[in-house]
This record gives structure tokens, sequence and C-alpha cells, in this order.
């Protein structure tokens, strides 16, 4: 069996990690699912909630290609940050602070900050209630927003799994939040990650949710919020405006960005 060394980095954004790849000459694009599973393993690979191919756009800077632990495809917040970190500072590319890119769900901007990263997100339009305190949203992926006390001494896992596997959401899959206010535009948050299929230290488009969310329940005449969010592994900031007619647009998320290390690894 042959193999193929793959020159990496490891990122991670309040502790939601990934492995980054420097894809813009196309020379990982022979990964499979099954390779991206085994480099994601924390036991038998390098360890990571997700791994990120940058790869040559045409119409904007890069695009970040992300697959979940699993190997699935999706849109990851905490990500596509790491990746505008990874562009900037290893890559070097351009020499900018701000950049364009692409992803699975459309554009996206991003800007390097004194203290970390902050991008664009994608308009929301509808969020759907369930319960008086249970909502379900897209901020570029699937989410389902349980308000609620005491998050700490929730079983995440457990429950979380039973909702992402239950019938409405086995198919597409769904994340699922554990939401706390703890005071006023002041969330506390913990997530079970469908593709990763665990609990993970935090996730991005999983605390963009649980801001909208927030407004929509308690704030919803503001036309313009920035909501702190504690993560598991850090915290994190989503600003916004609010329309009636155009629902929640210049929706921006802001955190920690971090190089953890990088090296080489071989597949086959």
């Amino acid at each position: 069996m042959k193999l193929e060394q793959i020159a990496f980095s490891k990122y991670q954004g309040a502790g939601n990690d990934f492995i980054l790849l420097d894809n813009l000459s196309g020379q990982y694009d022979f990964l499979t699912e099954n390779h991206v599973t085994k480099l994601c393993d924390r036991r038998f690979g390098i360890g990571a909630d997700g791994l990120i191919l940058i790869n040559s756009s045409e119409k904007s800077d890069f695009v970040v290609d992300y697959f979940n632990a699993d190997g699935t495809k999706s849109f990851c917040g905490n990500g596509a940050r790491c990746s505008v970190e990874f562009v900037a500072k290893e890559l070097k590319l351009y020499n900018k602070t701000i950049y364009e890119f692409d992803a699975i769900d459309g554009s996206h901007t991003g800007e390097i900050l004194n203290s970390g990263v902050k991008i664009e997100m994608k308009d929301v339009t509808s969020i759907e209630t369930l319960r008086e305190l249970s909502f379900v949203l897209n901020t570029g992926s699937p989410h389902y927003i349980q308000f609620d006390q005491s998050i700490d001494e929730k079983n995440v896992i457990e429950l979380g799994r039973a909702i992402r596997n239950s019938d409405l959401y086995k198919k597409e899959g769904i994340n699922v939040n554990w939401v706390e206010v703890l005071g006023e535009s002041q969330l506390a948050i913990r997530t079970y990650e469908r593709g990763v299929e665990d609990e993970t230290l935090a996730c991005g488009t999983g605390v963009t949710a649980a801001a909208l969310a927030y407004h929509h329940k308690f704030t919803p005449d503001l036309k313009q919020c920035e909501i702190n969010v504690a993560a598991q592994g850090g915290d994190l900031k989503v600003e916004f405006k609010f329309d009636e007619k155009l629902g929640y647009h210049s929706i921006f998320l802001a955190g920690p960005a971090e190089f953890v290390f990088k090296g080489n690894v071989y597949v086959g």
C-alpha cells in the first residue's frame, strides 16, 4: 500500500479543534472520507472535531472545504475563523487583514482582529418555534436550541444524541444546544454536534443560533444586538441586526482562533 505524506497544522477556536491543510495546489484532492475519519480520530490519528482543506478559488481569496470528524460536509463557524487565521498567519496569502472566502453555504468575509478572528455569517430569515423555549434554525448548519437552567448538570451527550437521532432529524441530522441565560445579552451554551456525534467544547454556528434565538424569544424589539456566549472551551461574541422584513442580517461571529501545533503524517 502506497503511503502519502501530509503536512498539517492544528488550530482551535474556543476548544473547537481542526486539522488545516494547504490544498491550494490540489495536492490533497485524493483524500477520502475514510482518510478524514482516521485523521480526526483522537486515539489513532491526529485528533480533531473536523478537517479543513484550504482550496483555491477563481472568484474569492480561497475556499474553506470543511469535513466533520465522520467525513460528512457542512459549514463550520469556528472552522472558518481558524481557516482565516491559518491563511493569514501561515500561508501569508495576499498580506491583508480582510478576506473573502467561499464555503458550502456560500460566500463569507473574515477579518483578522487584534484578539482573534471575526467572520460574517449568512442571513437567517426564519426561526421555527417548537415549544415555548425550544427553537430550530439554520445558521449554515441546522440547530436545535433548548433554553434551560443549570445546563452544567445536563447529560448533553445522552440527551443530544436522542434528539439528533429522533425520527424527525435522523436522516439529515441536527446539532443540539442547551442554552442558559446568565444575564442581559449573556449566555452559556453546551452543544452536541452532528458529524462529531459527541459534545464539543464550542460550536460557532451553534453559538450564533443561540444568540439569534435569544433575541427572537427575549428581546425581539431590539434592532441591533451584541451577545456574549460562554462555551465550554471559551467565549465567543455574536453581533447582528434585525429587520422584520429582512430577518437577521449583518451577522458576525468573533472569538479566538489559535495555532496549536503542526507536523507531518502518512496516510494510505
